[in-house]
């Protein structure tokens, strides 16, 4: 996904919990059904011992069925590691977590979107007719808490009447002014790169 939010840079570390009380899990660890599916195919994603694995084709994404406003989300990402690959600076992979889903399901919908590109993971900016969203982000936090292509990752998004936090491996690396979308499902894009999820998981405020 394209990033085009206005970007303040700032250096923030955040202390990660050990305790996640009240957080419950979204999904079922078997397959997709608590999921809504828009696009993509019948091969698109899978679900193997409690990882979602996407493969990125088609495009599509995969969507809570429930709407959600104030909120804490957690899950883990990985993008598998091509072979030969040296310069990590160099892959970019693609995916994309669409907040406040507005509207009809559609490529894509009207939503917030949080960065899931490897490179710029947590920016966040408005997509399909959202209102721009004013965005304070870190690159620099950024390329320091990204693990290597290839190990897993843990994200943070933070909802609070709109407003959005986005936190990598402990680090806050983007935070948001509230736009003209405030509530909605949660959605995980397929963006023409192979990626995996786990431990999806949210705790509502």
């Amino acid at each position: 996904a394209i990033c085009f939010s206005v970007g303040i840079v700032f250096s923030v570390s955040v202390r990660a919990e050990d305790k996640e009380e009240g957080f419950k899990p979204l999904g079922n660890g078997k397959d997709m059904s608590p999921f809504k599916l828009v696009g993509g195919s019948e091969d698109t994603w899978k679900v193997d011992a409690n990882v979602i694995k996407c493969s990125g084709k088609p495009a599509g994404y995969f969507a809570t069925s429930q709407s959600y406003k104030n909120y804490s989300f957690r899950f883990d990402f990985k993008y598998p590691r091509p072979a030969g690959l040296e310069d990590d600076s160099k892959f970019e992979g693609n995916s994309g977590y669409l907040i406040h889903i507005t509207g009809d399901h559609k490529i894509w919908p009207k939503s917030i979107e949080v960065q899931g590109q490897n490179k710029t993971a947590g920016t966040i900016f408005a997509i399909s007719g959202a209102k721009a969203v004013k965005a304070k982000d870190d690159s620099a936090a950024r390329k320091k808490a990204l693990k290597p292509v290839g190990e897993w990752n843990s994200i943070e998004i933070i909802s609070k009447d709109g407003a959005l936090t986005a936190i990598l491996n402990g680090t806050k690396v983007c935070e948001s002014e509230a736009g003209d979308v405030t509530e909605g499902p949660i959605g995980f894009q397929s963006e023409g790169a192979e990626i995996h999820f786990r431990n999806l998981r949210i705790k509502q405020f």
